[in-house]
């Protein structure tokens, strides 16, 4: 079965050069409906003028990202990275995104488990303000690569450890990028039924040109798009799906012309 095209997001890191209403506009040319913003592209002190853009557009936000990097070499710093976040959830909000995704961040030094619990002690002392909201806070696991500069969290075994400890204000995000290799993939999918709050899509090519860099537009890589997405339907979960790809040739195309590849290759193979 097909994932309908009604369920296309469009992260903009996609076209990582764009402005967000290059953005808009790309999406709008190429039939998309959502859209997927980063925070460091978003209007200085006025997410309102954001959030008119995109609704003028006639699209909806999926997301917002990212939020979490709470490990912290001093309790100032996790301090500061609290109220980062506190200003994400409120951006959030504002743009009517029902999702932060969270990059939990990596540990100061070698201590994995103590970075960890950073990392369970931010996301509880977020979650009140998150449900206040009404923004989910969405724990994305990278791969095991990205545990030394960007996450200790790095299996969705780790991040339905974490969710299930809260309310349903917490919740994981599944990036087929960072889950695809895990044996326990599809049990953990389940595990993480009711509490899946987001999906993302790219591929992985083989060699990897680059760690950050080098993910593929779908259909170039080695990743079962369909099957992985088809578990995540079928654990119920039922909202957006996001093309979410670092390539820098791929931000090096006019951004229309990314957005119109990012519909075929989903259409194609997700």
């Amino acid at each position: 079965m097909e994932a309908g095209l009604a369920k296309l997001s469009f992260n903009q890191i996609t076209s990582g050069h764009a402005t967000l209403q290059q953005a808009v506009e790309a999406c709008n040319a190429a039939g998309i409906g959502w859209i997927a913003p980063w925070r460091h592209k978003l209007a200085a002190g006025d997410v309102r003028r954001d959030a008119r853009l995109i609704r003028e557009a006639g699209l909806r936000v999926s997301s917002l990202c990212r939020g979490g990097l709470f490990p912290a070499a001093t309790a100032e710093e996790r301090r500061e990275r609290i109220a980062d976040n506190l200003v994400a959830l409120e951006q959030a909000a504002g743009l009517g995104a029902g999702v932060l995704v969270l990059v939990c961040g990596a540990a100061p030094d070698r201590d994995l488990d103590g970075a960890r619990r950073m990392v369970e002690d931010a996301i509880a002392e977020l979650a009140p303000e998150a449900k206040r909201l009404g923004v989910k806070l969405g724990i994305e696991p990278l791969h095991p690569m990205f545990a030394a500069d960007r996450s200790v969290i790095v299996t969705l075994g780790e991040a339905n450890g974490i969710a299930r400890q809260f309310g349903d204000e917490v919740g994981v995000v599944i990036d087929a990028y960072h889950v695809w290799w895990d044996p326990e993939l599809y049990a953990e999918i389940e595990r993480a039924r009711g509490r899946i709050v987001g999906f993302h899509v790219s591929d992985w090519i083989v060699p990897l040109p680059d760690i950050l860099m080098g993910r593929g537009m779908m259909g170039d890589g080695c990743i079962e798009l369909r099957r992985i997405r088809q578990a995540v339907e079928a654990a119920g979960y039922d909202g957006a799906i996001e093309v979410e790809i670092f390539n820098e040739s791929i931000w090096n195309a006019p951004p229309v012309e990314t957005a119109a590849r990012v519909r075929q290759r989903y259409e194609e193979f997700v």
